[in-house]
């Protein structure tokens, strides 16, 4: 029988503390689908309805007051309510609120001008005056944002250290709120946000750190780390910049064309999906519209998959998160979205059985039960005293449908979900389960293979170590970080209770062993247990991660992280970061040498060679919860670290799923005469956002692969390429003998104005 598995919520977390800066307190019941092929929404709803119809009755009542991201509904009540009263004690509290509402709703302007406005009347109250400078310096400081690094936008727009085109042309008001904070400064000379965001200010006024007053200080922001040879973002010279709130990233060949395309989403139900086809001559082209995604809105995550075997990939559509407590807001469905291979996607949600009401921003899918189909599991948002979401388990039927059997299979996983990942950690050939939570806890789930015609998940927490590692966190992964061919696993804690500038002032000024915003890694003992080795590895800075990716930027075989940062606060202005691993022994921050270190809160991060030059760039979704938050998205693209030497593979399954998931790849090659391997397991990266299935691997100075083993999922098939040639792109088919070699034509990115970026060499 399978093993019961039961999780609850256990802690109030101190994110759901603060309710000022995340969700508004409301509750409301998940509606699921039960699970039957075939379900109709008018079986659902009592009338007939298709996904577009759903999504905007769910728009529709999530836009109240009463939802803490609906900033224009917010704006119309406070309005409203300051209309209605001559009261001057209530009108001092709404002005505030509106002007905090019309800075979250992006009119930054009318924000400045309403705070301004309260400026005499709290100018003798101490704790007032602190807020309202403390306001006051960040709308000027997203006035100034908004008229440089958005208005103007370019590839320096704030990337950390802010220099060259990153340095604020219009400086009015950058100059306004330097003003603020140092009046805030002056009466509270410990406020780590003030000084924090002091000191990015006068970096966009290109005045760091000379003109700092030295009271006031943080050294060595703009220090250099690790080097690497600078990124550049190219994504408005190649046109794919999509300006948009926090969403996902997925880059992909969508059209089996061997070139790499791109689609982005964005969390709210008014943010349209965007899709750019790579044309393979160095440009793309915006088929949002014709391919049908443009209609498809929201999405603060999104997946590829091949959930029926045609060998075209669709996408996983995950909707909903963080807003679990407010009311239909959080009650919103995912999509799945059939790619029908003539450049188009339709949606099939429904008729696959997979519509439920649930907030989610976190899925995996892999064939739990090595039948060939891809399933997918989903976490699901349970928030501590309010309703709960259960983790949902979808079986591939086969057919184009899926059934639910999360209850019937005894999994009832009731927890704040940030991540959902999977892979084979103990090699036994069964994909296994990690979930980390806002609840403090992580689980790990072995999968014991098939009882009874179930997959029966055995709770291994304990055993591996993971009971003991009780914090909240956010993303997570199985990678193998050492290439010693055992899934390691990383995790990000999510545990704050201010906007992250205060912990980004108080490390640099005063390091600590808080594991706040810290990144940990688990290495795999090869016996069903996990030692964190985050220390010895030198991971020792916060990131407070969200989305987040790994790849090899270098070609050294050795995979590196691209960590990307934030919250809802606008206060939370610190830097994403890269960092760069050595040989398995240590991971060393390249942030500011690469010239990745965007300021913007970043979500989806995908790795992936879209020029196919051999090196992989870097994609990222840029932007933040509210409406004034958006930013452009980047593209930081590789100019090439060294001469290393590479090897792409595109793998096709035929008894095991079309897609490949799950199948172990080993790399046996010399590299200066002495003998290596590299392991990879095959899936799209990261929790929150997705690589392309196509593996690249780099190989340092070997000239020669000796041998490329494929270990297939469902079949069990191994197969065993010899000396094989490496910078070249082939294709290897489950079960068939030998491989094809794949045309890889190399592409030049070039500027707008048609010349060559300096880091880049002509090709």
């Amino acid at each position: 029988m399978s093993r019961i598995l039961h999780f609850m919520p256990n802690k109030s977390t101190t994110l759901f503390a603060c309710a000022a800066i995340l969700l508004t307190c409301l509750r409301f019941s998940c509606t699921e689908s039960s699970g039957k092929a075939g379900l109709t929404t008018q079986q659902l709803f009592g009338q007939k309805q298709s996904m577009l119809e759903i999504l905007a009755d769910v728009h529709k009542k999530g836009n109240t007051p009463k939802n803490f991201y609906a900033s224009k509904a917010k704006l119309a009540k406070t309005e409203a309510d300051l209309a209605a009263t001559n009261d001057i004690n209530r009108r001092i509290p709404l002005t505030l609120n509106k002007a905090l509402q019309l800075l979250e709703f992006g009119d930054e302007e009318q924000a400045v001008s309403n705070f301004e406005q309260l400026s005499p009347v709290l100018e003798h109250h101490k704790e007032g005056r602190s807020i309202l400078l403390q306001q006051l310096g960040v709308a000027y400081m997203r006035l100034a944002e908004r008229n440089n690094c958005v208005m103007g936008h370019n590839e320096d727009a704030c990337i950390m250290p802010i220099q060259g085109k990153g340095i604020h042309t219009d400086k009015s008001a950058a100059n306004k709120a330097v003003k603020k904070f140092e009046l805030l400064l002056t009466a509270e000379p410990e406020n780590y946000d003030a000084l924090w965001l002091l000191n990015i200010n006068y970096m966009t006024l290109g005045e760091y750190p000379h003109k700092v007053p030295k009271k006031w200080l943080i050294p060595n922001l703009d220090a250099p780390d690790y080097p690497v040879k600078p990124f550049l973002d190219m994504a408005t010279d190649l046109k794919i910049m999509v300006n948009n709130r926090a969403g996902g990233s997925i880059v992909e060949d969508f059209d089996n064309d061997g070139y790499l395309d791109l689609v982005t989403s964005a969390w709210d139900l008014e943010d349209p999906m965007s899709y750019f086809k790579n044309n393979g001559d160095g440009t793309f082209t915006d088929l949002s519209a014709q391919s049908g995604l443009k209609a498809y809105t929201g999405g603060l995550n999104i997946q590829q998959t091949d959930y029926n075997n045609d060998g075209y990939l669709d996408i996983f559509v995950l909707r909903g998160a963080w807003q679990g407590q407010a009311g239909p807001a959080g009650e919103q469905p995912n999509s799945l979205l059939r790619n029908n291979g003539n450049g188009t996607f339709t949606d099939v949600t429904i008729e696959a059985g997979l519509l439920s009401f649930c907030p989610t921003q976190t899925a995996t899918w892999n064939d739990f039960n090595n039948d060939g189909w891809l399933d997918v599991f989903i976490g699901n948002e349970s928030v501590p005293n309010s309703k709960a979401y259960a983790c949902e388990f979808f079986i591939n039927n086969k057919n184009g449908t899926f059934r639910n059997v999360a209850k019937d299979w005894g999994i009832n996983i009731e927890l704040f979900v940030k991540s959902v990942g999977s892979g084979d950690y103990d090699n036994d050939g069964w994909p296994d389960l990690f979930i980390s939570t806002l609840n403090g806890r992580k689980l790990l789930l072995r999968n014991n293979g098939l009882v009874d015609g179930k997959v029966d998940f055995v709770d291994a927490t304990e055993k591996a170590g993971f009971d003991k590692a009780f914090y909240d966190s956010f993303p997570s992964w199985f990678f193998d970080y050492d290439n010693d061919g055992w899934l390691d696993i990383f995790v990000c804690n999510y545990d704050f209770d201010r906007p992250l500038s205060y912990y980004a002032a108080k490390e640099a000024l005063h390091p600590s062993n808080d594991k706040a915003g810290k990144a940990f890694i688990y290495r795999n003992n090869r016996n069903g247990t996990f030692s964190d080795v985050t220390e010895r590895l030198g991971l020792h800075k916060i990131v407070f991660s969200m989305g987040s990716n790994f790849g090899d930027i270098n070609n050294d075989g050795w995979l590196d992280m691209y960590l990307a940062t934030g919250n809802p606060s606008y206060q939370s202005l610190v830097p994403n970061k890269l960092f760069v691993n050595l040989e398995g022994k240590k991971f060393v921050d390249a942030t500011n040498s690469s010239r990745t270190g965007n300021l913007q809160k970043g979500h989806g991060v995908s790795f992936a060679d879209l020029d196919n030059d051999g090196d992989q760039d870097i994609h990222v979704d840029l932007g933040g919860a509210f409406q004034g938050d958006a930013f452009p998205n980047s593209l930081y693209v590789n100019p090439g670290q060294n001469d290393n030497n590479w090897i792409y593979l595109k793998l096709e399954g035929t008894k095991s799923n079309r897609a490949a998931i799950g199948a172990k790849i080993t790399l046996k090659f010399r590299e200066n005469g002495k003998q290596r391997m590299v392991y990879r397991e095959l899936n799209s990266g990261g929790s929150f956002g997705s690589s392309p299935f196509r593996r690249e691997i780099g190989i340092g100075q070997a000239t020669v692969i000796d041998e490329i083993t494929i270990n297939w999922p469902a079949s069990g098939i191994t197969q065993v390429l010899k000396n094989v040639q490496p910078n070249q792109l082939i294709n290897i088919k489950e079960g068939q003998e030998g491989f094809e070699v794949a045309g890889l034509k190399k592409m030049t990115f070039r500027k707008a104005d048609g010349s060559i970026p300096m880091c880049a060499p002509a090709k």
